[in-house]
């Protein structure tokens, strides 16, 4: 996976707030979200505590923070359906939940530190294509998915074409390296990829041959 690592220019900022032991599972796909958007930040969800450093960030005026959750579970006027125009410079900071279903709600409601922020509520018009956990509901995407939603909404639409193309190829290895079967390299999803950055000259990456 480090040689398709795709590196691009991205405007957007990115921070996952990580429950309990979020960032050990192997299906866990924020670091893919961390290798393509350069100003990603990630912190450990406490009920009691805070890490200073988070609250740094939300006070940092060259950001415009939002928490992406469902509009349902937020009162009528934190809700957003799309990015703010930028204003004084700010860029977007898209907050995620990386979770659990359960544990993502209660994140949002015992974290008083994220009540005064925009709630960004996506309304996607596909389904979820992640393989790896099983959700009983259509509408629950992974973190890289809800990523990629994000960066499309701000206007970053390479980006976002570029995350699901990288979840895609990521998906394969996984499910691969399951059966204890070598990654087809010149399969759909690397040539999905590979495609994209024929797309853009700034799209850097490194291609491993499979020898």
């Amino acid at each position: 996976m480090c040689g398709v690592r795709p590196e691009l220019p991205v405007q957007a900022g990115m921070c996952l707030l990580m429950a309990d032991i979020e960032p050990l599972k192997p299906s866990n796909t924020g670091w893919l979200v961390a290798d393509l958007v350069q100003d990603t930040f990630a912190f450990g969800w406490a009920r009691t505590e805070v890490d200073p450093a988070l609250l740094a960030l939300l006070a940092d005026p060259q950001w415009q923070a939002l928490v992406v959750f469902p509009g349902e579970f937020a009162p009528t006027e934190r809700v957003v359906h799309s990015v703010p125009a930028p204003h004084s410079g700010k860029r977007p900071l898209f907050i995620l939940l990386d979770a659990t279903w359960s544990e993502a709600r209660k994140m949002f409601r015992k974290s008083p530190y994220l009540n005064a922020l925009p709630v960004l509520s996506l309304n996607p018009e596909e389904i979820s294509r992640y393989q790896l956990r099983r959700s009983r509901r259509d509408d629950h995407f992974c973190t890289s998915e809800v990523a990629s939603l994000c960066l499309a909404l701000a206007g970053e639409t390479h980006a976002a074409h570029t995350l699901q193309a990288y979840l895609d190829v990521y998906t394969h290895h996984y499910l691969q390296a399951k059966h204890q079967l070598p990654p087809h390299w010149n399969g759909a999803a690397h040539a999905q990829l590979l495609a994209l950055r024929e797309q853009a000259p700034y799209f850097k990456a490194s291609v491993i041959t499979k020898l």
